[in-house]
């Protein structure tokens, strides 16, 4: 895994790089010479924060049209008759 650093006008002028580093490492983007900014591939970003794949990942992945297991949790729901104040 490797760390670059960029400056802010780097990082605007060529984000393109910054996107390709983050694939490799976290990619620091300097403010005057002092970090202010971290890129990171969204992969690595879950694996921080020790999320599994969102919804989103799910249908992005799937090459057979979005096709997956899907089972919700059950939910109760009770009604009850509305009451109406009024005298």
């Amino acid at each position: 895994m490797g760390i670059t650093s960029l400056t802010s006008r780097e990082f605007n002028q060529d984000a393109a790089r910054a996107k390709k580093a983050a694939l490799h490492g976290p990619v620091f983007i300097t403010d005057r010479g002092r970090p202010a900014h971290v890129l990171l591939s969204i992969e690595e970003y879950q694996r921080l924060i020790g999320k599994g794949p969102t919804l989103w990942d799910m249908f992005a992945d799937k090459d057979d049209g979005g096709d997956f297991d899907f089972d919700p949790p059950k939910l109760n729901i009770s009604f009850r008759p509305a009451e109406f104040g009024g005298d």
